[in-house]
């Protein structure tokens, strides 16, 4: 199985979630690299937490965030990832979204 597997779960006491993206997991977790190489992309995290609360989060965002927070690096493509996004809709990506912005907003526990 390519991406980051079924059977690594991800951990909540670490901030870490799950997308699940054509069968196949990926744990995303937002550590401070990950994190300040989406800022470095995107702009203030704080700028795209106020975005998100608004209903004003561009794809490309959601996408570019979610691709720093992967916490396995395997051989798939960013486009190739965007696209499984994309495949799998909005609605999939709502609750790793939120849990990314809530652990962004909160910091570990």
């Amino acid at each position: 199985m390519n991406g980051s597997g079924m059977n690594d779960p991800a951990n909540p006491h670490r901030g870490e979630t799950a997308l699940v993206l054509g069968g196949v997991k990926h744990v995303l977790r937002p550590s401070f690299a990950a994190l300040t190489a989406a800022e470095e992309e995107l702009g203030p995290l704080f700028a795209l937490v106020e975005r998100a609360g608004a209903g004003q989060l561009r794809l490309g965002e959601m996408i570019a965030l979610f691709w720093h927070c992967r916490k396995r690096r395997d051989d798939l493509a960013r486009d190739a990832f965007a696209e499984a996004v994309c495949a799998e809709g909005l609605a999939a990506c709502t609750a790793p979204l939120r849990a990314l912005l809530v652990q962004i907003l909160r910091g570990k526990a």
